[in-house]
């Protein structure tokens, strides 16, 4: 039978199967493998589990070296140069993002192809497929690989129960040995300063040195790298994007402000191991600082450069200081650090409020996860919270009414948001002095969260304005101290030297911050100390708008001098980052902030009952 095709028809086929032919060596998009491999998975197909996975795997970090390749050829290609008053900066950028376009589809293919849901980022930077993959090579019998995927996934999720104990039975089995339990996601920058480390501790400088400057070159591509994923479009929390309509110069201005804050978080990416809350903390100066003591067994100069290189970081540092000043002495003469980009690099995020000064970081304060921060509060706002502290804390109050539960040369008061709310709707204080309370509680929620660049919320657990005030003809002779030294989540034990993280400790506390409101007394010194609750290592002056923040663990012990005169009072703030724990009269008060915002309280009455418990 002769049957007739159109001219049509035939282009048709033609173009469909040009289009099949070249599409087949584009890269297959690793959403489509990993949905692929979980059916695998349900269907007890193991062998194409692995097929799927590892192809997954594989096509994720293609797709991110291919972005990274693309921005930094058209980054060359199109330089910004000095055209940022001038129209050809316009230019550039649309120039440069249609490079970038036409450079993904000639390696990946159509660009809609590789976009993936949110769901499946999520479960690629939590490493699930590898959970996936350890249980098919389990069932395949290939526990070499089974302990790698294992390992693998365990580094991102140390609180997976099961997954530890698969890790101690391969440990046990025949075949399986030491070096198959290997990260598979280890980054070089962080694998090679571990290693660097260890190799330090054991006395081996000059090996120690090898990998020090391996780890900074690997982090200086990882930084570069990680900028370049940044200039891929963003997307902005709280715009409608049905209704964005703004002029080419504001979509550029918001792009760019979008990617800065991507930079800037760099900083934390590349100093944050898997699995864990927040980065290691001053970590690339770190890598400095190492040096300069290593080279300091033979090659004073590169000790003197590292040293000096270190202070790029944390300018004037008194003991960094003291070892410049000792190497310039012994070479008799001075060098310079050592070129680095520090553009963007300093330990700790954005203090979120213009006014905010940075003190003292950690260094300074002589520990760890440790800052002093002062103008967190205006005079004016210090005055109206001590006068709202005056008309509603209560002795003992959080104590059991215990009007001296530190010491009986003192007395304790104090009041929470929730307490503070029901007297300013009941007319006993203004409103205003209330929320006060309220809204500079969460400014040093923001403040914290945002300093120590933490992967996650921080929620409140406990919030508290509370007064110390010196007893009247009981501070001749003290030795006693106005709060005794301990730790916020773990019970100090100075002896053994150790912190227990158990109960009675309030063990889900992850952050604390004291936020002072007056420094017109004598005594009071907030101190931290070694874990032997008698070494101080940094005192702190309170006075208004002051705020130390720390994270609540045995690696800050502190407590408080004796108010000997006078009265001293704070906001205390404990803060976790586990939302099961947050604190019940704080969500409370969420709700009556919220009902006096949208006015719906006028005329209904708040039901408040202050005493509700967490």
């Amino acid at each position: 039978m002769d049957t007739n095709f159109s001219p049509a028809a035939i282009s048709s086929v033609v173009l469909l199967a040009a289009a099949l032919s070249t599409s087949t060596a584009f890269l297959e998009p690793y959403d489509l493998l990993y949905d692929n491999a979980v059916q695998a998975f349900y269907n007890s197909d193991y062998h194409n589990v692995v097929r799927y996975m590892e192809g997954a795997l594989s096509s994720y970090a293609e797709v991110r070296r291919t972005r990274v390749r693309c921005r930094l050829t058209c980054q060359d290609q199109h330089p910004f140069d000095e055209t940022f008053m001038d129209l050809r900066f316009s230019d550039a950028v649309l120039q440069r993002a249609a490079c970038m376009n036409r450079c993904i589809e000639e390696k990946l293919g159509s660009q809609s192809v590789h976009k993936v849901s949110e769901d499946v980022l999520q479960d690629f930077h939590r490493r699930i497929p590898y959970n996936y993959l350890q249980l098919a090579y389990q069932k395949l019998k290939q526990p070499d690989k089974a302990a790698a995927a294992a390992h693998t996934y365990f580094q991102a999720n140390p609180e997976h129960v099961e997954m530890g104990q698969n890790l101690e039975q391969y440990k046990d089995l025949q075949g399986v040995m030491e070096e198959h339990f290997v990260d598979r996601e280890a980054r070089p920058h962080q694998r090679s300063f571990a290693a660097a480390v260890k190799l330090y501790n054991s006395g081996d400088y000059e090996a120690a040195i090898g990998l020090f400057e391996e780890a900074l070159t690997e982090y200086y591509k990882a930084d570069v790298e990680c900028r370049a994923l940044c200039h891929w479009p963003q997307r902005f929390e709280g715009y409608d994007y049905l209704r964005y309509r703004y002029s080419l110069y504001e979509v550029i201005s918001d792009h760019f402000t979008q990617v800065l804050h991507c930079e800037h978080e760099c900083v934390r990416d590349l100093a944050n191991r898997p699995g864990r809350l927040s980065p290691m903390e001053n970590y690339l100066p770190l890598h400095y600082d190492y040096l300069q003591f290593a080279y300091f067994q033979g090659e004073l100069e590169e000790a003197l450069q590292c040293a000096l290189t270190y202070l790029l970081f944390h300018e004037g540092e008194e003991s960094l200081m003291d070892n410049v000043d000792y190497y310039r002495e012994e070479l008799g003469h001075d060098s310079k650090p050592r070129e680095v980009s520090i553009c963007c690099y300093h330990w700790g995020g954005p203090l979120v409020y213009d006014s905010v000064q940075l003190v003292q970081n950690s260094a300074a304060l002589n520990g760890t996860q440790r800052v002093l921060l002062d103008h967190v509060m205006s005079e004016e706002e210090c005055s109206d919270l001590r006068h709202l502290a005056h008309a509603v804390t209560m002795a003992g109050d959080g104590y059991r009414g215990r009007m001296s539960p530190h010491t009986p040369n003192e007395k304790f008061e104090g009041a929470t948001v929730l307490k503070t709310l029901q007297h300013g709707f009941e007319g006993r204080v203004p409103m205003r002095s209330a929320r006060l309370f309220y809204d500079i509680s969460e400014r040093a929620r923001r403040i914290i969260e945002s300093y120590f660049l933490l992967n996650s919320t921080l929620h409140f657990s406990y919030t508290h304005l509370v007064c110390r005030t010196a007893i009247t003809g009981q501070q001749d002779h003290r030795n006693d101290l106005s709060h005794p030294i301990h730790a916020d989540n773990c019970l100090l034990d100075p002896d053994a030297n150790e912190c227990w993280k158990e109960p009675p400790a309030y063990t889900y506390r992850d952050y604390s911050a004291l936020l002072y409101l007056n420094g017109d007394f004598e005594g009071g010194e907030f101190i931290f100390t070694e874990m032997d609750a008698k070494t101080v290592t940094a005192s702190v002056k309170p006075r208004c708008g002051r705020m130390v923040g720390f994270s609540s663990g045995g690696e800050n012990p502190h407590g408080v001098k004796a108010v000997t005169s006078g009265q001293r009072c704070a906001v205390a703030l404990w803060f976790t980052l586990d939302p099961l724990f947050r604190e019940l009269e704080r969500l409370q008060a969420d709700e009556v902030i919220q009902a006096l915002d949208t006015q719906s309280v006028w005329g209904q009455g708040l039901n408040i009952n202050p005493k509700d418990e967490l």
